[in-house]
């Protein structure tokens, strides 16, 4: 004789079982969306041309995920979908150093943005260069921007003495100049006017671009980071911050995966 069958547990119970198997979270294409990557339309292109990644896995449309664990990447590399992320550029002013504490006294770049979320700096300017910093709390995109093998430029304009740079001055910091630390990679080199010179570098040895012109005979006497990747803003004053756009942390993506343009130094 057969045994009686299980009796069917009640409705609740299964309702509750089927539930708890139902994905959570939002959908993938609208937390894209809302980092910058365009409309909805465009993230779900970007999810079907296979360019999204959700933990490592290739992501399918209609995917949803927890923007507090999973990991999202585009084009490999990881963008930032955890709540509270911040993304600050800052017009550092000479005489600010980088550090978060000063055992000097002097005043720190993390002194000029707001206390919280707690933010580090992406790489670092001495205390007498002057320009553009990034600081943030997405420690993911701040080590792609910051490790020089995913060419992220910097570009700064250099005041020298003396004024007049020679052509062979010029082409040894275009070709790599020899310093106590190695050499250093081709750079990009414009001489616009006497005293002025416009360098463009993707490393980041200390105090590299001073140290290249006196390797060829000059001394800096101020010194102004202009643009960091696609990131530049000639209206921020010195001592200002602002939040990045979100089309700002698209570029910054972009970037250092190795897709980005060009980015041409203003004139």
């Amino acid at each position: 004789m057969a045994p009686d069958p299980e009796p069917e547990p009640p409705l609740w119970e299964q309702w509750a079982e089927q539930s708890a198997q139902l994905p959570t979270g939002e959908r993938l294409q609208k937390v894209l969306a809302a980092t910058g990557w365009g409309s909805r339309r465009v993230c779900e292109d970007l999810i079907a041309a296979g360019r999204v990644t959700v933990n490592g896995e290739v992501a399918v449309l209609g995917r949803r995920v927890e923007v507090d664990h999973d990991r999202v990447e585009v084009d490999g590399v990881p963008i930032g979908v955890k709540p509270g992320l911040v993304y600050y550029l800052v017009n550092k002013p000479r005489g600010v150093v980088t550090t978060s504490k000063d055992t000097h006294g002097r005043p720190t770049v993390i002194e000029i943005v707001p206390h919280e979320p707690r933010v580090f700096s992406v790489g670092r300017l001495d205390a007498d260069t002057e320009g553009l910093l990034l600081l943030t709390n997405d420690g993911d995109l701040a080590n792609r921007i910051a490790h020089p093998s995913h060419g992220v430029d910097k570009e700064y304009l250099a005041e020298v003495t003396p004024a007049r740079v020679s052509p062979g001055a010029l082409r040894q910091l275009r070709d790599g100049v020899r310093l106590d630390d190695g050499v250093t990679a081709p750079a990009k080199v414009s001489h616009p006017e006497p005293g002025l010179v416009r360098i463009t570098i993707h490393e980041g040895k200390n105090r590299q671009v001073r140290r290249m012109f006196e390797a060829v005979g000059h001394d800096v006497t101020r010194l102004v980071r202009t643009r960091i990747g696609p990131l530049s803003d000639r209206t921020l004053a010195p001592g200002a911050w602002r939040e990045l756009h979100a089309a700002e942390r698209r570029s910054l993506i972009e970037a250092v995966a190795g897709d980005s343009p060009q980015y041409d130094s203003p004139t």
